[in-house]
């Protein structure tokens, strides 16, 4: 065969380069042969017919048609709200698909430095509204759908929350691919595709009930299905030693279980750019459907046992761990992820053809948490075992590889795993750990010989019953840079559960980036009409991806007539709230009062339990008072949502007595209109873009010293909303940023929190706050119930310890909400708060947190669309 510029190939050669046409990873050496070897003429009847991306009404509805017809197999005659929200879907996927295929096409050919975030969560919220918003597709895209006769905005509630994730650290991984794409970043999300992702959460009787949430049931427009990209992934097994043809003894890991990880990729759309980044998320699937001969044995059961066993392991978000064989599904969630993860990144970098000493010029990879550090001992088998690179040459690049972010101070809350679960299910990597962890006390006991206590406070196996593999100092070990998420938070890693290894390697591994939001999703998805109203002061939107541009709003402060307008556009967010709360709960709240909002994971730390028990003192003294003293109260309606890990009793407690306070509160006519408590059940992404813009209070009170960061403080404020708080976590940069007159703070802090535990436990004088007690009282007074559903919360503060610290900050707490009663009542000065508020916070966007990371981690730099053809 002769190509049009004359070179000559043998068929062979040809027939390896058609098969290598159709496997994922081009190098660019492949990709000038690949087209010396594709004839002019199909390359240009190629370029005739190449897809592009809609940019008018009419194209985006001849797509719309298309899938319709064809994609869904519908008609104009039985085509409903959800058919066309998954014509409109794959329509608006076609117009992504471009763009992502044109950026990973230049990525292919620049070679840049890419980074990969490795997170067990994204909590990516619903797609179509970020795409057309990013994309600036959504007033021709309402048309379009118009013309058809749907609206825009219910096709948009058609689309499912993506079960991905359950809290703030997968709502942070998903505010980073956002900004990773807009900020032309070449990095990807790696993670896993859940089925069922954490649970539906219902209130049924005021408790919380876990019910599985299919939210795949229609599938996902969203993903693309890569069913060639699958990677073999062991568990079990043995590990055999074996001689190499120079003698040379090496480990081999092998008989094991073999689990199929199948590739599925999200494009991710960056805000006003055609960089579109990737989120490859893998499924668990059979290396082998079923046993056919058992199958024709009639063993049925048995036949596809391995195929529910394999699909199990991508079912469900963090499983129950409480027994073994959850220990070891939730460990093999983790296993199965960044082996199959790593295992594509290598096959990545082996396309380049580059040497290995420039893997970490290559790859960096971010962990966020402790669920991937098991990456950090796969990568050193993947370079010891496989490719034969010396221990210590493979260690230097998987240190040069890797971050770690930490998102706890609680020294409980480290992830550990026990030996005896770990090397069954992972022999060679628990062999691996034993010889890192072996050559770091080698290490740490030639500096401090004399200190052999320190030995045993870093070692990576804990000595304890069982014994057991501390999965953060693996990942401190493995990494060349650890990070907290918050100045303070930071701080307290580096002086407490860390400050051995800062005395080992000195501070500089030590550094802190402060957690981020993006603005698009949290301003102008979440709050349309705010958005506009800054936009038309700050001269266009540009201000969405340089957030510092919110300071012109400054000027408007105490103008009357722009706090008129903030003042509506708050308003009318309110009264959105208001319809979901009455069509979950049928209760009617007053949008003229106090939005007084807590949502967030329940957890005691985060003390939705002193909320409660605040509103509870509030309802017994207005109980107390007079209706002519009533007239002058400050109406509240407060509002909390979050759901409990399933096996969390305490928290399933501070629920039902939400909700039970709430069924006593809402219907005494003494208190009508003057205070009003709500849960939301299920709380999600989609529910806090109507939630959060509703604000005008909301609650960040974890005990000092307890929150990394928190970010659903950023997106408050960010929607002008105040917060109560403490001294914790993000909320200190939010105080620094917009000054303490726009804040309530209160509460003691973190320096006196470890004192003041102590204090309560061996000093034997723990006194319980008289305030707290009256609520107590009522409580066991069965005025909410069975008081029995509340006796081990009670016990917990006034018996054991009160290791929260919920009394000791209840008379402070009660005193900043008077602060915020005063405030409230003269609306043009909350007005301007809130738009001073509002003004400052351009630190807090996602985009500068990257760049951060960026810059002192990664060591990545961003690639413009096609800047290998300018």
């Amino acid at each position: 065969m002769r190509t049009p510029s004359g070179s000559s190939f043998d068929e062979p050669f040809i027939a390896k380069m058609r098969h290598q046409r159709a496997l994922s990873g081009v190098s660019p050496k492949e990709m000038k042969v690949f087209e010396s070897v594709i004839p002019l003429k199909s390359r240009q009847a190629w370029k005739k017919f190449a897809v592009g991306k809609f940019e008018s009404k009419e194209e985006f509805q001849s797509g719309f048609v298309r899938h319709v017809e064809t994609t869904l197999a519908r008609s104009l005659y039985n085509c409903d709200e959800l058919a066309a929200y998954q014509a409109a879907s794959q329509t608006i996927r076609d117009r992504l698909i471009v763009s992502w295929n044109r950026t990973q096409q230049n990525h292919s050919l620049v070679q840049p430095k890419r980074i990969y975030y490795f997170s067990l969560e994204f909590l990516i919220g619903r797609a179509m509204d970020n795409a057309i918003l990013n994309t600036q597709t959504k007033d021709l895209t309402k048309a379009g759908v118009d013309e058809f006769g749907f609206r825009l905005e219910d096709l948009l509630e058609q689309e499912p929350d993506a079960a991905l994730g359950n809290g703030g650290l997968g709502r942070l991984a998903a505010c980073f691919v956002d900004s990773l794409a807009t900020g032309q970043y070449p990095g990807w999300g790696y993670g896993l595709r859940y089925q069922y992702g954490i649970f539906k959460q219902k209130i049924i009787d005021g408790h919380q009930v876990e019910q599985p949430d299919y939210w795949l049931t229609y599938s996902n427009p969203w993903e693309l299905p890569r069913y060639e990209i699958s990677i073999d992934v062991m568990f079990y097994g043995t590990v055999d030693t074996v001689k190499d043809e120079q003698g040379n003894e090496r480990q081999v890991w092998q008989n094991g279980d073999i689990v199929r990880a199948v590739a599925y990729d999200m494009p991710i759309p960056g805000y006003n750019t055609e960089s579109t980044s990737n989120l490859r998320m893998w499924s668990a699937q059979p290396n082998n459907e079923f046993d056919f001969n058992k199958f024709n044995e009639g063993d049925y059961e048995s036949a596809v046992r391995d195929q529910q066993r394999a699909e199990t392991i991508t079912a469900v978000l963090y499983p129950n761990d409480n027994f073994y064989s959850g220990k070891e599904l939730r460990l093999k969630q983790q296993y199965f992820w960044v082996a199959a993860s790593l295992s594509d990144i290598v096959r990545r970098f082996k396309k380049t053809r580059k040497p290995w000493s420039e893997f970490v010029d290559q790859v960096a990879i971010q962990l966020n948490d402790t669920h991937p550090t098991l990456a950090i001992v796969e990568l050193q088998r993947l370079l010891v075992d496989r490719e034969l690179l010396p221990w210590d040459d493979a260690w230097d690049i998987v240190v040069g590889t890797f971050g770690y972010t930490n998102h706890t101070v609680l020294p409980e809350a480290l992830e550990k795993w026990p030996i005896d679960v770990l090397g069954n299910l992972l022999p060679r990597h628990l062999e691996i750990i034993y010889d890192i962890n072996y050559r770091f006390l080698q290490m740490v006991g030639k500096r401090f010989p004399d200190d052999w206590d320190l030995l045993r406070r870093v070692s990576i196996i804990e000595e304890s019953q069982p014994k057991q593999v501390r999965m953060a100092y693996l990942a401190i070990i493995g990494s060349h840079k650890v990070n907290g998420v918050a100045e303070l938070h930071s701080e307290l890693i580096r002086t407490t559960i860390f400050k051995d290894f800062v005395r080992i390697y000195g501070p500089d591994k030590f550094i802190n980036v402060t957690n981020g939001i993006t603005p698009r999703r949290w301003l102008l998805q979440a709050n349309p009409n705010l958005a506009a109203l800054i936009a038309e002061k700050t001269g266009g939107y540009d201000y969405l991806t340089n957030l510092g541009q919110l300071k012109k709003i400054e000027k408007y402060i105490h103008d009357p007539e722009f706090q008129k307008r903030w003042y509506d556009v708050k308003r009318e967010n309110k009264e959105r709230l208001a319809r979901l709360i009455k069509s979950q709960t049928g209760v009617e709240v007053n949008t003229e009062a106090l939005f007084d909002i807590q949502v967030k994971r329940i957890h005691e730390y985060k003390r939705q339990q002193l909320n409660i028990f605040g509103i509870i003192y509030r309802y017994l003294q207005l109980k107390a008072m007079s209706p002519q003293e009533r007239q002058k109260v400050v109406p509240r309606v407060s509002i909390f949502g979050g759901k409990s890990a399933p096996g969390y009793y305490m928290a399933k407690s501070i629920i039902c007595l939400i909700n039970m306070v709430g069924r006593v509160v809402n219907a005494d006519p003494d208190v009508k209109g003057l205070l009003q408590v709500i849960f939301i059940e299920d709380y999600n992404v989609s529910k806090a873009e109507i939630i959060i813009p509703a604000s005008d209070i909301s609650e960040h009170i974890s005990t000092a010293g307890t929150e990394a960061s928190g970010t659903s403080n950023m997106k408050f404020v960010l929607n002008g909303g105040l917060v109560i708080g403490t001294v914790d976590g993000a909320n200190i940069e939010i105080t620094r940023e917009i000054g303490e007159d726009n804040m309530f703070l209160f509460g003691n802090l973190a320096e006196s929190v470890e004192e003041i535990r102590h204090h309560h436990l061996y000093s034997g004088k723990h006194v319980v706050n008289k305030k707290l007690l009256e609520v107590f009282k009522t409580i066991e007074d069965g005025t909410f119930g069975s008081p029995d559903m509340f006796r081990a919360l009670i016990s917990s503060i006034r018996d054991s310890g009160d290791y929260y610290l919920v009394g000791d900050d209840f008379d402070t707490y009660l005193e900043a909400q008077n602060r915020v009663d005063q405030a409230f009542r003269d609306r043009d000065s909350w007005n301007s708060k809130s738009i001073s508020a509002v003004a400052n916070m351009g630190f807090f966007s996602s985009d500068r947190a990257v760049d951060e990371y960026a810059e002192t981690i990664w060591n990545v730099e961003s690639v413009a669309p096609n800047a290998s053809q300018s």
